[in-house]
């Protein structure tokens, strides 16, 4: 017979030369003969893709004969048959190209709404007919030509049909996958090498408690150990578990990220950095094994901002040519030593700023603090004099006020409230007004009280 295949202009109901299937039983008889005849092969113009129609097309078809009308979802036929989608449209065009599917209506794509699904028809191809002698008559001669309905069968194709009845009531499982189907395999090859005990014949039992004697050799043979030993606990398996310990090493892309969080928590002007922007930004310098005392040191040679508005920024003009620069381990030791020594400096300078208090060295600042301590004398170690004894604020003359307004005012332009408010809690507000004024106490207590309210933000710019 001529091979099997209808062109794409055929696939539709309309313009199909098959007719319609009675039911899905008659129409399973007609794929499995198509798939024993082996009259369709898929022309595909790639090099993937079904290279037959076997059992997993099959499968797909007895699915189309269970739904009344056929209108299944590509959604719904991945789910069962576990394909993707590119599969399962693979086997719906063998289908068609059978002539066991004919389009009804072609599935649409509808902007904003749900796509929606082909609905098929189940067909009988001519070559079926053929084959086995099937006559069909045309009850309606108005009705199209696919309507047609079966009169009757030869003889010659009675033992056929029977077969083909068979094979459509049994229902097909779904194929396995390729997966499993080769682990399958290499596990019975490699079962097949083990010994003697896996012959094809199956005379031979691999089990240690076979009965009789065999012909075959026995060096392949499982031997277990005595039951003193099973009892005592000291058989060993063949293949003892690795046990691992310690703490598992981080790679090149974890030391960066490793890096550059220690690096964000220790330097103050990166603040609330992105760590994979930092990590990428180190990259260089991690790689080489810097450690983070060595970039802290390097970053130490300059001068440290006051403000950093993009940290990574900064830090990437910063380690710009660092790897040149310090190339060896001993070097960057060094360089980290000499970073601790002068951090030990630092601190021992503040330790000295932090010794006995001394006077300021304004004469205001000194009478107002003079003024503001119970003790009646203080010795000015700069001086070397002894402060005269006041008692509050009345005791300044008329210059020590106006210096003092004119301080305080200043400060205040700047965001800062020491010395009226050191003036209202020791003297209170009445005699801080009389020394500074109403309006600029009045102020500062408003600015004071606004700055520890939750809607009101302070800082520098």
């Amino acid at each position: 017979m001529p091979e099997l295949f209808v062109a794409e202009a055929s696939q539709w109901l309309s313009t199909s030369s098959g007719r319609i299937a009675g039911e899905g039983y008659s129409w399973m008889q007609a794929v499995h003969w198509v798939t024993e005849s082996g009259l369709y092969q898929p022309r595909r113009h790639r090099s993937h893709g079904p290279r037959s129609f076997g059992p997993t097309t099959v499968y797909i078809a007895q699915l189309l004969s269970e739904l009344a009308p056929c209108r299944p979802g590509i959604d719904y036929l991945m789910r069962r048959t576990g394909m993707s989608e590119r599969a399962v449209e693979y086997h719906l065009q063998m289908l068609r190209e059978s002539g066991l599917l004919a389009w009804v209506v072609k599935g649409t794509r509808v902007s904003g709404g749900p796509a929606q699904a082909s609905e098929f028809a189940r067909m009988i191809p001519p070559a079926f007919d053929v084959a086995l002698g099937i006559r069909t008559v045309q009850r309606d001669e108005d009705a199209p030509a696919y309507t047609r309905a079966v009169s009757g069968i030869a003889k010659s194709g009675r033992e056929l049909i029977a077969k083909l009845a068979k094979k459509a009531s049994r229902k097909v499982r779904k194929p396995r996958s390729k997966t499993s189907s080769k682990t399958q395999a290499r596990g019975a090859r490699k079962g097949g090498g083990q010994g003697a005990g896996t012959a094809a014949s199956g005379e031979i039992r691999c089990t240690p408690m076979q009965v009789g004697t065999s012909s075959l050799s026995t060096a392949g043979t499982t031997s277990h150990p005595p039951e003193s030993k099973l009892a005592s606990g000291q058989s060993k398996s063949p293949t003892p578990k690795k046990v691992k310990r310690g703490r598992r090493q981080l790679n090149r892309v974890g030391r960066r990220f490793q890096l550059a969080s220690e690096l964000i928590r220790q330097v103050p002007w990166m603040g609330r950095a992105s760590v994979p922007r930092i990590a990428w930004i180190l990259k260089e310098v991690s790689d080489a094994g810097w450690t983070t005392d060595q970039v802290i040191a390097f970053l130490d040679c300059g001068d440290a901002p006051g403000t950093v508005h993009r940290p990574s920024g900064f830090l990437a003009g910063r380690l710009a040519g660092a790897v040149a620069l310090w190339p060896t381990e001993e070097g960057r030791e060094r360089a980290v030593q000499a970073y601790r020594d002068s951090r030990r400096a630092e601190k021992a300078r503040h330790q000295e700023w932090e010794g006995h208090w001394q006077a300021p060295a304004s004469e205001s600042v000194r009478r107002l603090v003079v003024a503001s301590i119970p003790c009646q004398q203080q010795v000015d170690d700069a001086q070397g004099e002894v402060l005269p004894d006041q008692t509050g604020i009345d005791d300044l003359d008329q210059e020590q006020r106006r210096e003092l307004r004119v301080m305080a005012r200043a400060e205040f332009t700047r965001g800062e409230t020491t010395l009226v408010m050191g003036a209202v809690d020791t003297f209170g507000r009445a005699a801080a007004e009389r020394l500074y004024g109403t309006d600029l106490v009045q102020r500062v207590l408003r600015f004071t009280s606004g700055s520890r309210s939750s809607l009101m933000a302070l800082g520098k710019k």
